[in-house]
């Protein structure tokens, strides 16, 4: 793609947008990658310049959780590689198996999730983490590594994926969303690295709209760690709805129309 002004002024803007929402509790693909898609970019280029600019927005939210003391490094510290080596065998796979075959089985557990998450009205208003048995760190651990091999696949919907999973040890809203930005940081990075490789990046839309996502991270954490638990539980689960939308859409339109 040659360069264009206003092209960039676009994704600088839905990148901001993007990453407002998505620092808190992740489906900021919903907006920044169509806008990729929308100005022209080949649908590879669009994942790996939209993981380039995510994973900057992505490292700012975590450094910010971290700050607030929202990152439980006793939890997720030893998991950031397996989450790492787990996104870069999913990008490995899309390369060869189309991601359209996980949308499906990415609907229902979405929905799942988030029914469950209506359900449980009083779930994740107070921190109740205990010290995990072998059996539930081992689920939990071979959970931190399938999120990440589809954060790798298909991607839509990581950040959601990755805070349900840590609600369902204990944790509250804001402390999940802490400890699910550092894990799904990890995911990025691994996925990241493939499209590197394989030189499916623009590097000037990405590196522009990862300077306008760094700044709609900082804004988002901000404001989350202000609002409290309540803001990220409603956040959360909106989000997780436009992800199931978006999914259906998206499968009912390659396959029906």
């Amino acid at each position: 793609m040659e360069f264009d002004l206003n092209i960039l002024l676009i994704i600088i803007l839905f990148g901001l947008i993007a990453s407002f929402i998505d620092s808190v509790v992740g489906g900021g693909g919903l907006i920044s990658l169509p806008a990729l898609l929308a100005v022209g970019m080949d649908p590879a280029t669009a994942l790996g310049t939209n993981k380039l600019a995510s994973s900057f927005g992505t490292f700012t939210s975590t450094m910010k959780f971290i700050k607030a003391r929202k990152v439980d490094f006793d939890i997720v510290g030893k998991l950031f590689p397996l989450s790492f080596v787990g996104s870069i065998f999913g990008a490995i796979t899309a390369t060869y198996l189309p991601p359209e075959y996980l949308k499906p089985l990415a609907i229902i557990i979405l929905a799942l999730v988030t029914v469950y998450s209506i359900v449980k009205k009083d779930w994740g208003d107070i921190n109740k983490y205990k010290k995990l048995s072998l059996k539930k760190a081992i689920l939990f651990i071979v959970g931190v590594i399938v999120i990440g091999y589809y954060d790798g696949f298909l991607g839509g919907g990581t950040g959601s994926f990755f805070l349900f999973m840590l609600l369902l040890i204990g944790l509250d809203y804001l402390h999940a969303a802490g400890n699910a930005k550092f894990l799904n940081l990890a995911s990025n990075l691994g996925a990241l690295l493939l499209f590197m490789i394989l030189g499916q990046v623009n590097y000037i839309y990405g590196f522009s709209m990862a300077a306008a996502m760094v700044v709609g991270s900082y804004l988002g954490v901000t404001f989350a760690i202000r609002k409290g638990v309540s803001y990220v539980k409603v956040l959360f689960i909106v989000v997780t709805i436009l992800l199931i939308l978006k999914n259906v859409y998206d499968y009912v339109n390659s396959h029906f129309m």
